[in-house]
């Protein structure tokens, strides 16, 4: 039986050194897939914090884009009015208002066309509610239109601005200089109200449920039905001039860069932006939130309450911003 042994032996020999492969194989492989999940990892974070197209827009007819709101490009409007009414994207197509009745819009950021007001009063806000675009300006002016494009003049008073303007509750709610505020059913007719204040009222939002509108000296003014108003303790007597409301929260922005936040409207904390420009925009898109404000001011923040500062390029007073997902 000599004869066998170094068969056996070169027996054990091949089985050990086809698991020694099989082994080796094996720890080749899981770290290729490792350094695969990790590399994925890193893209799909890349991915989350970049994408969309951001647009700013201010004094001087300036607008600004970037792709991820902390490189941003100067782009050409065509008009050197304020464009103090802030910017948006409807219905796929970014439109932003200012003084002499400019309303600018365009479907790529970069070419903007000069729409038809019908008036030469500044204007403040547009918004799209309830399938009706409105604007609000100087002089409680109202245009209204279906398709963005032919707007109606729909009231017109020789005192106070109209600001800002929102809907909630089947009720258009729009509010001004002096406390001056205004409802209405359709967005056609509308009646004075009582705002309980002769504060300049700067913006207006609905979200939770209720109304919220925010202006000079700290002011804050809730309701549940658009036309019985509180005031609330914002925690500041600087001016607040915008207001959002984002996955369940409030935020403001005002003056030497006064950031506030509140889950109802009612109880205000105060957050820590970084900067002690006048902010006069907010807006949260593509995971984002970005304010912006005085000579050229830029800060964003995912979370909003760690604010970086990012280079506008600019000094000018920028107004408002918004995003395309």
């Amino acid at each position: 039986m000599d004869f066998l042994k170094p068969t056996i032996g070169n027996q054990v020999k091949h089985i050990l050194i086809i698991l020694s492969l099989f082994l080796f194989s094996f720890i080749i492989i899981s770290c290729a897939k490792k350094s695969s999940d990790d590399s994925k990892t890193s893209t799909d974070n890349t991915t989350t914090t970049s994408s969309g197209l951001f647009v700013a827009v201010g004094d001087n007819g300036i607008i600004l884009t970037s792709s991820d709101a902390s490189t941003w490009t100067t782009g050409t409007s065509g008009t050197t009015d304020y464009l103090k009414g802030g910017v948006t994207y409807i219905n796929s197509v970014f439109m932003t208002v200012g003084d002499n009745g400019t309303i600018l819009s365009s479907t790529d950021s970069t070419s903007w066309n000069q729409i038809n007001s019908g008036t030469t009063e500044n204007l403040r806000e547009i918004k799209y509610l309830n399938g009706l675009y409105l604007i609000v300006g100087k002089n409680r002016i109202i245009l209204s239109s279906s398709n963005g494009t032919n707007w109606t003049q729909r009231n017109y008073v020789s005192d106070w601005g109209f600001h800002s303007v929102s809907y909630g509750k089947n009720i258009y709610v729009t509010v001004g200089g002096g406390g001056n505020m205004y409802t209405s059913s359709d967005g056609y007719s509308w009646t004075s109200i009582s705002s309980s204040t002769t504060e300049d009222l700067m913006s207006i939002v609905f979200g939770g449920g209720i109304f919220v509108t925010v202006g000079f000296s700290g002011t804050i003014l809730t309701s549940s039905n658009g036309s019985t108003w509180t005031s609330r303790s914002s925690g500041t007597s600087e001016r607040l001039y915008y207001i959002i409301y984002n996955n369940g929260l409030f935020y403001a922005v005002g003056n030497s860069g006064t950031i506030i936040k509140s889950s109802d409207g009612i109880s205000w904390s105060s957050i820590i932006s970084g900067t002690t420009s006048h902010l006069r925009g907010i807006y949260y898109g593509n995971g984002i939130f970005v304010a912006i404000g005085s000579s050229g001011t830029i800060i964003t923040s995912s979370d909003a309450t760690s604010w970086t500062s990012s280079t506008s390029g600019t000094s000018e007073y920028l107004r408002g911003v918004t995003s395309k997902e």
